[in-house]
């Protein structure tokens, strides 16, 4: 009820009667003025609405001119405003600001429009919010801060803007996860320089047990994990499972951070909750470098994955734990990944060529699983007798021929036969690798009698006829 009429009924009851009819047909016409003023008003917000949706500076102008009213709640809370915000424009911002409309509004989430600039990552929309009054130091209910948001969408000058407006660099949210954290795990080098000099604390640690380092680290991007570490950020520090910085690395193949934590004097002995040590991770992963960088500070190139002192949680960022694998060296780890160069010069530091695992995988059956000829070749040169076999039986020709065609396929099996492997060889099972072949697919079939001639007698399939078929 407008105050108007509030006050006419509220003198009604003391009234002569007449006097009460005057009043009624004056409430009456009262009642049917403000209706209609009311509905103008609703035509007018209407009007800026349309506008600002329709990114009409000119015509949110407008409808301003005409008392649109720029303060308006909608559905959850937003203002218009925000939702000039979420156009990206900033002349149609101006024009609400120009209303002098509070920048400071939050809808039922508890967003202002700073924060939804930040998240959107406009820069001039936040230098005139902020000029406009802007509280650069607001939070959601959750503690969550608009230089948090910021600080992992925003630009970086902007950052520097709301440290300089008043916003704190080490107010954490929910979570305790600081600003810094938030542009360390976006990767964001230069907020993360601001926050740094603003006073932002490196070595804080959030609920979940997570430094800055570590969020860097998970980003995947060095200058951040660069600039934490040029801030004494602890590389030595260990998250909620005992898991070092280095391992954390390794696990999200972040293997330019693993290279700069593993020359700072990281443990390179230590097995993470996989069993691996880093040279096993860096060998599987055929990261040549770093595998150097690790052989060069005295990792052992023949040790064995094994039972951890790491405590497997399952979380998001890793999953299920992995099933328990045999002991293996880095060499059969590169050789089954088809990795030659690491092979090699895990060769040349040493590693035992001649190692046999639990489960009979040697080099040359660990090299056919890799699918490259190159390093096929090395395991042979390590490994002469190719129809050596695992206690089930399985020979490399076996491996080679049980699965789909690859690139190198042909050159492998030639490389065998050139060494004399043999097709009547059977598994356990009583299966020869000429039967695995021929009740194979088709492709791996043809190169198999190309390479083998004469095995089927007529029923051999040419490598030629083969490729037809494909065509076809």
């Amino acid at each position: 009820m407008t105050a108007p009429l509030a006050i006419a009924q509220a003198h009604l009851p003391s009234l002569r009667v007449a006097d009460r009819r005057i009043w009624a047909a004056a409430v009456i016409m009262l009642m049917a003025t403000c209706g209609a003023a009311r509905a103008h008003d609703a035509a007018i917000d209407e009007a800026l609405l349309r506008a600002i949706r329709s990114d009409d500076p000119a015509a949110a102008s407008a409808a301003l001119a005409r008392k649109a009213d720029p303060g308006r709640k909608l559905a959850f809370g937003e203002a218009p405003l925000s939702l000039a915000v979420e156009t990206q424009d900033p002349a149609l911002v101006a024009a609400l600001l120009s209303a002098r409309v509070s920048p400071n509004h939050a809808d039922a989430d508890g967003l202002t429009p700073l924060m939804l600039a930040c998240e959107l990552g406009n820069p001039a929309i936040i230098s005139d919010l902020l000029t406009a009054g802007a509280r650069a130091a607001a939070a959601r209910p959750d503690g969550t801060s608009a230089l948090a948001i910021c600080a992992r969408y925003g630009p970086a000058d902007a950052v520097a803007r709301m440290l300089a407006a008043g916003a704190k660099a080490e107010r954490a949210d929910s979570r305790g996860q600081t600003p810094l954290m938030w542009a360390a795990a976006s990767g964001r080098t230069e907020a993360i320089g601001h926050l740094l000099k603003a006073g932002a604390d490196a070595n804080r640690i959030s609920k979940a047990g997570f430094s800055p380092l570590f969020f860097a680290i998970k980003s995947g991007t060095l200058p951040a994990v660069e600039a934490l570490i040029a801030a004494r950020a602890d590389t030595q520090y260990r998250g909620p499972e005992h898991t070092s910085a280095l391992q954390l690395a390794l696990y999200q193949h972040n293997f330019s951070a693993a290279a700069l934590l593993a020359a700072r004097g990281a443990d390179l002995a230590e097995r993470d909750r996989t069993g691996y040590q880093p040279l096993h991770v860096a060998a599987e992963n055929g990261e040549l470098a770093l595998v150097d960088l690790l052989l060069a500070r005295g990792a052992e190139p023949d040790a064995l994955t094994g039972p951890s002192s790491i405590t497997w949680v399952t979380e998001a960022n890793f999953g299920m734990a992995p099933p328990p694998i045999p002991p293996m060296p880095p060499l059969l780890l590169a050789a089954q990944q088809g990795h030659a160069p690491v092979m090699q010069r895990l060769l040349a530091a040493g590693a035992n060529g001649g190692f046999v695992a639990a489960d009979g995988t040697s080099l040359l059956l660990a090299a056919a699983k890799g699918h490259s000829a190159a390093a096929l070749e090395l395991a042979l040169v390590r490994s002469p007798d190719p129809n050596a076999a695992n206690p089930d039986g399985v020979t490399a020709l076996h491996v080679l021929v049980g699965g789909p065609a690859f690139p190198d396929l042909a050159a492998m099996l030639r490389l065998l036969a050139a060494h004399g492997a043999r097709t009547d060889l059977k598994t356990k099972q009583g299966t020869t690798a000429a039967e695995m072949a021929k009740s194979g697919l088709k492709e791996t079939k043809a190169i198999f009698a190309e390479v083998f001639p004469g095995v089927w007698g007529n029923l051999q399939t040419p490598l030629a006829t083969a490729s037809v078929d494909r065509q076809n």
